[in-house]
């Protein structure tokens, strides 16, 4: 994936391929911190040794079977207080990927915040670090790992898309219209349709309107997701009252 040529305006048209690296989000970071990284750069590498997810745990990815790279957008136009919308925006244009390459399917759901699930097995994940002026987020570094041809995991909740088809992918075309369905979401957020991304969210919202149970604060919840706040907390109506989480404060059973 050393030559990538996306149909985008910006996203992308840097390209920064590595062939190993500890984490494509900390090398954007230093490219950020050098002035080397334009609008839309993208870090790519086919062997990834210090991933990071949520909750500060590892990304573990077999190298060369699987899509792991780093975004890097200047979202001076967003409030650090809608930074979520962003989350939305990258969680909604991963999806439209995947069901380019699925088909429609109800199993394709968005875990909150930013996980890509189908069924209960998780396909890929989102990390997004932001770089605050002020009250505006100056960088936004969208770190993304996907599985794609990887047959073997150390969680049954694993699963990957050459799992889920049978087939094995190319990498080189994923990447571009990858990178195709994140400008494109990233550009609807910009032009200011943010209503469209939070009903499109919350219709692929995983255990959206479901009963099920939680775990927050050491106790089990019985409770349904019946949305999200504008910090983009999750909204559980538990008990005949909604509360609201963030992310470390609940997790899922």
């Amino acid at each position: 994936m050393a030559a990538l040529s996306p149909q985008t305006l910006f996203t992308g048209q840097q390209l920064v391929w590595l062939p190993e690296c500890g984490s494509t989000n900390s090398e954007a970071q230093a490219l950020i911190g050098e002035n080397r990284a334009t609008d839309g750069c993208c870090v790519v590498t086919d062997k990834q040794t210090a991933g990071r997810g949520q909750r500060g745990n590892q990304w573990e990815a077999a190298p060369g079977e699987n899509l792991t790279l780093s975004v890097v957008w200047k979202p001076l136009f967003l409030p650090a207080a809608d930074q979520f919308l962003l989350s939305q925006a990258v969680a909604l244009a991963l999806h439209d990927w995947l069901s380019a390459l699925l088909g429609p399917t109800p199993a394709l759901r968005v875990k909150w915040p930013n996980d890509l699930y189908y069924g209960a097995q998780k396909l890929g994940g989102i990390l997004i670090e932001n770089t605050l002026n002020g009250s505006k987020i100056q960088y936004s570094v969208v770190g993304i790992g996907l599985n794609i041809n990887q047959q073997q995991f150390g969680i049954p909740t694993a699963t990957s898309l050459g799992c889920l088809t049978g087939r094995t992918y190319q990498l080189a075309p994923l990447a571009e219209r990858l990178l195709e369905c994140l400008e494109r979401r990233y550009l609807q957020l910009r032009a200011g349709r943010v209503r469209e991304l939070r009903t499109e969210y919350l219709a692929v919202l995983y255990r959206f309107g479901e009963m099920h149970t939680y775990e927050a604060d050491g106790q089990h919840l019985h409770g349904r997701i019946v949305g999200l706040d504008e910090a983009g907390r999750l909204a559980l109506e538990t008990g005949g009252q909604v509360r609201h989480f963030d992310l470390k404060q609940i997790r899922y059973l």
